[in-house]
């Protein structure tokens, strides 16, 4: 999912911060199970399983107004880009990839000083 105008509202620490905090609301509501995501600057990436009745756009969308709403701000744009895993081998090389992303984009040296991600596997 991209921010508005590609914006990095998620430098802002209570921002990003809230951002995480609704990608673990989804779960606690049963929307979700969340395996991992992170949240970049200017956009995020959520590896999920969906819960319950709800669609992957009906999913997403509840999670991009509640974090708006939380941030006071329209942070997100339009749509979003998803791909499915066929195979449960694929679930943790994907998301050993998606945590990654601060240290491949040169925010941090080591993952463990990036503060905006989450695994089930920690």
């Amino acid at each position: 999912m991209t921010t508005r105008q590609h914006h990095a509202f998620f430098h802002d620490h209570g921002i990003a911060k809230r951002a995480c905090s609704v990608m673990h609301e989804m779960d606690s509501m049963g929307a979700s199970h969340t395996w991992c995501f992170v949240i970049m600057p200017d956009h995020c990436h959520w590896m999920l399983t969906l819960k319950g009745n709800a669609s992957l756009s009906q999913t997403v969308r509840m999670f991009k107004g509640k974090s708006s709403r939380l941030a006071g701000l329209s942070l997100w744009q339009r749509g979003f880009h998803e791909r499915a895993l066929r195979r449960d081998e694929d679930l943790l090389p994907t998301a050993r990839y998606v945590i990654a992303n601060p240290l491949r984009t040169g925010l941090v040296s080591r993952l463990g000083d990036y503060p905006y991600w989450d695994a089930v596997w920690l």
